[in-house]
């Protein structure tokens, strides 16, 4: 029996197994973690994604990591708090865009790592520096856009050293 779960988050217009999720879910089963896929197809609203989530998280027995993209880490951060997560990690996250209500505080009471594209033109990068440096969030800035598909490669090795990290003692990591 698993023990522990990566939960992934779509973006907007994303899927529940589009090629990021994919690729990341081999990489957390690669570390002993089972892996769930909320689909928020249909959900336009963020308190619905942000229940959805909490509602599919609340049949999950284990620690919970949650990774989410773009609107989909918006939410995972919104949820991180009340569903007790180990760490959550960010993909072009939407976090202080216009329009999305502000994060309540203490919402991220967790690790967390970001991962931004210097050419995102959907979610400027200015804001996960912002919000890694308020929230004391490891931040990894690469060369890509807001798909991020060019570089997966390497989010797959940060998004590993992320899951190995988490079971180091704090000391240590």
């Amino acid at each position: 029996m698993v023990e522990r779960y990566v939960v992934f988050s779509h973006g907007k217009d994303g899927e529940p197994w589009g090629p990021k999720i994919t690729s990341l879910a081999e990489t957390a089963r690669s570390e002993g973690y089972g892996v769930e896929s909320v689909d928020y197809r249909g959900i336009e609203t963020v308190r619905g994604r942000i229940e959805k989530l909490v509602e599919v998280c609340k049949n999950i027995q284990g620690e919970l990591v949650l990774c989410g993209s773009s609107l989909g880490a918006y939410v995972s951060v919104s949820a991180a708090s009340l569903l007790h997560a180990r760490g959550v990690f960010l993909l072009a996250p939407a976090l202080l865009m216009e329009g999305l209500p502000p994060l309540r505080p203490g919402a991220l009471d967790c690790p967390a790592t970001l991962v931004h594209g210097w050419s995102d033109t959907v979610v400027p990068y200015e804001q996960s520096v912002r919000f890694a440096h308020e929230h004391h969030a490891v931040l990894h800035l690469v060369e890509s856009d807001h798909h991020l598909l060019d570089q997966m490669r390497m989010i797959k090795y940060l998004f590993e050293h992320f899951l190995i990290a988490l079971d180091l003692t704090p000391e240590l990591r």
